[in-house]
């Protein structure tokens, strides 16, 4: 049973990094910077000001969700950060289905990788199985 449980750990942290690949790729578009970004930015509705403080906010959302002890409150930051994206995309008439799927991906990851939620989160699979 302990090697079962060390593989759904190290399957939330996988799930966990391939999700924060693609804010630290996010982020680091932004720091970059360049008229597609400028371009996609005016699409959006939103400033170029803005760009560089985004960039630092998705990284240290990111880096508190890496950090074992911050996990929890990390998750809730990108869930923030991530429904903003959606609302965003929304409003502007983009699809945002990647963004839900993305906070999905965070969640299951730190589901999967810290052993403390499965005694505060019930998932019921099976009619037969009580929360507490």
């Amino acid at each position: 049973m302990a090697a079962n449980g060390k593989a759904v750990r190290v399957v939330g942290w996988v799930l966990s990094v391939l999700a924060s690949l693609l804010f630290v790729f996010s982020a680091f578009l932004k720091l970059k910077g360049g008229p597609d970004l400028d371009q996609g930015m005016a699409h959006l509705g939103l400033p170029a000001s803005m760009v560089k403080p985004l960039a630092i906010l998705e990284l240290t959302c990111l880096a508190i969700y890496l950090i074992p002890p911050t996990a929890v409150l990390g998750a809730i930051l990108l869930a923030g950060y991530i429904g903003g994206t959606i609302v965003t995309h929304w409003r502007s008439g983009d699809p945002f289905i990647v963004n839900i799927v993305l906070g999905l991906v965070v969640w299951l990851g730190l589901y999967l990788r810290e052993p403390r939620l499965k005694d505060k989160v019930c998932v019921r699979t099976c009619a037969h199985i009580r929360c507490a």
